[in-house]
């Protein structure tokens, strides 16, 4: 889960400019990445487009092996 935070790291300086973060929750045994919206992003419309442009690719990037991030809310 440290090559992931270390990932998301690198999206964060982007997110908390506009008010907003994510927190990892879990890598589960089929690679995908469960994060949770905070802040601004919680609301935020352009959620899903920074999910797929942002962070899914700075976590794939990093980590090729990780098949998919999902943001999971009410946790």
């Amino acid at each position: 889960m440290s090559r992931v935070e270390e990932a998301l790291d690198d999206i964060r300086p982007h997110l908390q400019v506009d008010g907003g973060d994510v927190e990892l929750l879990d890598v589960t045994e089929d690679h995908i990445v469960k994060i949770k919206w905070l802040g601004a992003c919680q609301s935020c419309n352009m959620s899903a487009m920074t999910m797929r442009a942002g962070i899914e690719q700075a976590v794939r990037g990093k980590i090729p092996e990780i098949s998919g991030v999902e943001a999971v809310n009410g946790i």
